[in-house]
């Protein structure tokens, strides 16, 4: 009983940190947050949170739960939450995200793709709505 619970902490727990003068070149699985202060080139694939820090750049593939963008980011950016830009942030490419929040003076130059807080009805349940009593 109890050491379920602290194996449920300890993943929420993991974190990744790709440190400053760090380059990594490759595709990267994790159930865990990021931490990138250095260059990443290619695909990132989380779980979690992806923070790109000030000094940090990606370029490539990132999907993750929800990201704080201080740094530099090309590509294509796929974020099921929420997606936060920093007043130094700059984003350059496709964006799929489902709330965004961007600080004045950063730069977004990427095409971006929404996902509808509302839910639609389907058919079955628009007659019944119309129904009367």
């Amino acid at each position: 009983m109890f050491t379920d619970k602290k194996n449920n902490q300890n993943q929420d727990l993991e974190r990744n940190i790709i440190s400053k003068n760090t380059s990594i070149s490759g595709d990267i699985h994790s159930e865990g947050d990021f931490r990138i202060d250095g260059l990443v080139e290619g695909t990132i694939t989380t779980s979690g949170r992806v923070v790109i820090g000030s000094e940090g750049t990606v370029k490539g593939t990132v999907e993750c739960l929800n990201a704080d963008i201080e740094g530099a980011f090309f590509g294509k950016l796929i974020v099921n939450e929420l997606l936060s830009l920093k007043s130094t942030a700059k984003i350059n490419g496709e964006v799929f995200v489902n709330k965004l929040s961007v600080e004045p003076n950063a730069t977004f130059n990427a095409t971006c793709s929404m996902k509808s807080g509302v839910k639609e009805l389907n058919t079955n349940e628009r007659k019944e709505a119309g129904k009367t009593a």
